[in-house]
């Protein structure tokens, strides 16, 4: 069966099933329009699917996806901006409650990253978007208890959520709902192995298990 044979087979079944015992609720997003309550960053790595994950319907999460799961800094030069895009419109215009910065494990951005040297980075759009972290690459390379590889790649993952959470303090609009008290924070890692989920903890920067 082609890949794309398999969608429509799914569609079907969706019509069938899932759109049938909810359609009621399907109908009045599209007349009343969404209203989450979260916004969530995520990978666009096609085994972390946050809805599922985090077990949520239609309309409960705005999922913003890119390489890495990763927040830029608010930039003004004029170009295209998607992520800072998705995130001015989820706190200006549907006014969410909480961002979620969530990460995961064996995420093959942060592979790329930590295993290439500077100096042999392809120019690709990739290479560009990952430089974000070319400081988080060299700290953790020169932290002399970090020696393995898999210690190097979970550090990374875990130090990227910390930086895009300083990342999104750069907009004037999230830090002035996060000054209100309107708007909260969160770093999520997401293990592939286990299913476990962990937050970060602001108090002391460790990640605990979500239980």
């Amino acid at each position: 069966m082609a890949a794309t044979d398999k969608l429509i087979a799914g569609y079907q079944r969706f019509r069938e099933g899932y759109y049938q015992l909810h359609k009621k609720q399907l109908l009045q997003l599209a007349e009343q329009g969404q209203s989450p309550k979260i916004a969530i960053v995520s990978c666009s790595d096609s085994r972390v699917d946050p809805t599922i994950i985090l077990d949520c319907a239609p309309g409960d999460l705005f999922v913003i996806r890119n390489v890495a799961n990763l927040v830029p800094p608010l930039e003004s030069c004029d170009s295209f901006h998607g992520t800072s895009a998705a995130l001015e419109f989820a706190v200006n215009e549907l006014q969410v409650e909480s961002i979620i910065i969530l990460g995961h494990t064996q995420c093959g951005g942060i592979k790329a990253l930590m295993d290439t040297e500077p100096t042999e980075v392809p120019k690709t759009f990739i290479s560009k978007w990952m430089k974000q972290l070319e400081n988080v690459r060299k700290e953790i390379l020169e932290d002399q208890n970090c020696t393995s590889k898999e210690q190097h790649y979970h550090l990374c993952e875990q130090k990227g959520i910390v930086q895009s959470l300083a990342n999104l303090m750069t907009f004037p609009c999230i830090q002035k709902r996060v000054a209100e008290g309107s708007l909260k924070l969160h770093g999520w890692c997401y293990d592939l192995n286990s299913a476990e989920l962990f937050a970060l903890q602001q108090e002391n920067g460790d990640f605990k298990k979500i239980s």
